[in-house]
């Protein structure tokens, strides 16, 4: 603990762990199936890594920084697809880091079904599941 902030410090790799124990991480199947279910599938990569591997059809795309801005059923810059705070949400960035802790910034903003995709994008691809270019 410091003494001059009062707060722990950790580094990434324990604060990903942690936040990740609050997670129900899914697989590339199990997203593929939760989405055919009314899942949204949100791409937080950002625009080189989308134009180098392609997209996952029907995953909303939302850059990292604007994601709770977008998702917050209650924000004025929300998407459409922002329905409420029942949504089942499934954060996907390229290899399953980032999109731990969107995940859980997403919680914080009331939406409790938000999770990650374990692997990321280049799990998703791995797996076999659709892509396009």
């Amino acid at each position: 603990m410091s003494e001059r902030s009062g707060t722990e410090r950790i580094g990434i790799d324990d604060l990903l762990e942690r936040v990740r124990e609050s997670l129900d991480r899914i697989s590339p199947p199990e997203a593929f199936e939760a989405a055919a279910n009314g899942a949204l599938l949100v791409d937080i990569r950002y625009a080189a890594l989308r134009e180098r591997d392609g997209l996952i059809p029907g995953a909303l795309v939302v850059e990292r920084n604007e994601l709770e801005w977008r998702l917050d059923p209650w924000g004025s810059h929300r998407a459409a697809e922002a329905t409420g705070h029942d949504l089942r949400v499934i954060v996907i960035c390229n290899e399953g880091y980032a999109s731990s802790l969107a995940a859980v910034s997403l919680r914080q903003l009331g939406l409790h079904r938000a999770t990650d995709l374990t692997g990321g994008f280049q799990a998703w691809k791995a797996a076999g599941l659709p892509v396009t270019r």
